[in-house]
């Protein structure tokens, strides 16, 4: 099992929720959101058991502060950085990591009356940070 600083893992779970709220909230509406929150929460359930220990660790998940602009650039700043991390601490988990940030992002876009051009647009950052 691959150790990581209480940062770091920080870091990874800002990572993973945050994109799921980015794609989520391109798509305006408490209902839209709740759905496609639900189906974000299942996608990372998905994850191998060294992922999912690094999702369920630390309490709830925290999401940059600010205007969404501001959000966006956390949350997409946290996705480059986790790249880096496992890049140098469990290269073996980068490609699955990739994998399901990309799958909980598409879920999330599907849960609720079809994708929408601005959850596209969301999707397409979320994977460009991530190198996906």
């Amino acid at each position: 099992m691959t150790e990581y600083t209480d940062e770091e893992r920080q870091t990874l779970r800002t990572a993973a929720f945050g994109a799921v709220f980015l794609v989520s909230h391109a798509d305006p509406g408490f209902f839209a959101s709740f759905k496609e929150s639900i189906a974000g929460a299942k996608a990372l359930a998905g994850a191998s058991p060294e992922l999912q220990s690094v999702f369920k660790s630390g309490g709830l998940p925290e999401v940059p502060k600010g205007s969404p602009a501001e959000m966006e650039s956390g949350v997409l700043s946290a996705l480059q950085q986790s790249v880096g991390i496992l890049q140098s601490k469990a290269p073996q988990d980068l490609t699955e990591f990739r994998t399901v940030i990309s799958g909980a992002c598409d879920q999330v876009a599907n849960a609720s009356g079809g994708v929408k051009d601005t959850e596209t647009a969301a999707i397409a950052k979320v994977k460009s940070a991530i190198g996906a």
